[in-house]
């Protein structure tokens, strides 16, 4: 990449603040959630790729964020208090969950089975009016395929990534159709949301992985007919440098079809590394497209990523690209039982004599694809959903694969998670 970008809680209820953005550690942990939908557009929620939920039940108060990919649904008549004349009504919507884990070739910090809480949060929010607010503060953990587990206690989210108010921010709507919000913002790339609950699968992605998480800044939002505009400025990968620029353009051709286009990019070099901050994504350009189809019984999202970075010797950063492809898809069989399903790969390029592990993190030249598969099931606010998954690398660099040395080049994982939305 050129730093140059080239394609495109602490939130008071007074002021757009700075806000977060992404994440990482072996190969790397990212993760991303679509933004708010832009006031009056229809929902980026649905956005990126796989956030056009199957047939939610009805109900005029249900939370349109945090955005639900489905198939889990939100609770169509979440509990509020009304503050008029301040802020009309505040609702309280959150999640509780726990998950059980078990790894073939895991690696020497990481273990072959694990029990964990998934999700322990709450959101308030607000919806109408002038001024609007979020925050949604909690426990949370973040399992990505192909990414060593990390539980809650291993790895306190308060401290190592986004606190504990992940996402937090406050929205000056002077209009139905143009609004104004700062804070810690989820960020406008990618087909998968943060948290679990939000998701097709329970675990997140490979092109998820290079993608931003959250991010703190500000961003303007714009609904022009069927199409909704987003730009933010923002500090990129959690940085805490404000010098990242990012937007996305999501066409509603019909209720059944969408498009996105997004994409983001440093404008200079970022120095900042951490755990929420992984130094070759953050100096990179991000680039995606994708379509859903949402029609009952089925939705379905395939996109497209493209990433890189340029040579930065004093930063110790090789040019190298990552371009990938998957195909996120669910099918409802019943009002309470559906099956869900993730395929992608991703490939990097680069060559082992440069040395580093890439954008990728298993070795610069390296691959990998996945396979993965979610039965869900539903009831009311109760949820239960188990998950298999398989990962397969190639041309990985000396110890950056799977297993007790980093040689193995297949791991095979199964999960159970079990909770409430409310």
């Amino acid at each position: 990449m050129t730093p140059l970008f080239s394609i495109g809680l602490r939130t008071g209820a007074t002021c757009l603040v700075a806000a977060a953005l992404s994440i990482g550690t072996h190969p790397l942990a990212l993760a991303q959630q679509p933004a708010p939908p832009p006031a009056g557009a229809p929902a980026p929620g649905a956005p990126a790729a796989a956030e056009a939920a199957p047939a939610a039940p009805a109900g005029p108060t249900a939370m349109a964020t945090p955005s639900m990919a489905g198939p889990l649904v939100a609770n169509p008549d979440p509990w509020h208090l009304d503050v008029a004349p301040f802020f009309g009504p505040m609702y309280v919507t959150g999640a509780a969950s726990v998950l059980g884990l078990t790894q073939t070739a895991p690696l020497p910090t990481d273990k072959s089975t694990t029990v964990d809480i998934s999700n322990a949060q709450a959101t308030l929010q607000t919806t109408s009016g002038w001024f609007q607010f979020l925050l949604e503060p909690g426990i949370y953990d973040l399992p990505v395929v192909g990414v060593p587990y990390k539980k809650v206690t291993d790895m306190p989210t308060a401290t190592n990534l986004f606190g504990g108010l992940p996402i937090g921010w406050g929205k000056i709507q002077p209009t139905d159709n143009f609004s104004i919000q700062g804070g810690k913002l989820p960020t406008l790339i990618g087909a998968e949301s943060m948290f679990t609950f939000q998701n097709m699968n329970i675990e997140r992605g490979l092109l998820w992985n290079q993608e931003p998480v959250v991010s703190r800044g500000v961003q303007g939002n714009l609904t022009t007919g069927p199409v909704a505009w987003a730009l933010s400025f923002n500090d990129g990968y959690y940085s805490g440098q404000y010098n990242w620029l990012s937007g996305s353009a999501t066409w509603t051709i019909d209720p059944a079809n969408s498009v996105i286009i997004a994409g983001g990019g440093a404008l200079s070099r970022n120095t900042a590394v951490g755990p929420a901050t992984p130094l070759p994504q953050n100096n990179s350009t991000i680039v995606e497209a994708s379509y859903t189809y949402n029609a009952a019984p089925w939705t379905v999202t395939p996109y497209v990523q493209y990433t890189s970075v340029g040579t930065d010797k004093g930063l110790g950063l090789v040019s190298s690209s990552t371009i990938g492809g998957a195909v996120l898809a669910s099918y409802a069989f019943t009002d309470h039982i559906s099956l869900a399903g993730r395929w992608e790969y991703i490939g990097s390029s680069g060559a082992a004599s440069v040395g580093g592990l890439g954008l990728l993190g298993y070795g610069p030249g390296s691959s990998a694809m996945s396979f993965t598969l979610t039965p869900t099931f539903q009831n009311g606010i109760f949820f239960l959903r188990g998950e298999g998954s398989v990962t397969t690398l190639s041309s990985i660099a000396v110890g950056a694969g799977f297993g007790f040395k980093g040689h193995d080049t297949t791991q095979g994982r199964f999960l159970v998670e079990t909770g409430v939305v409310f």
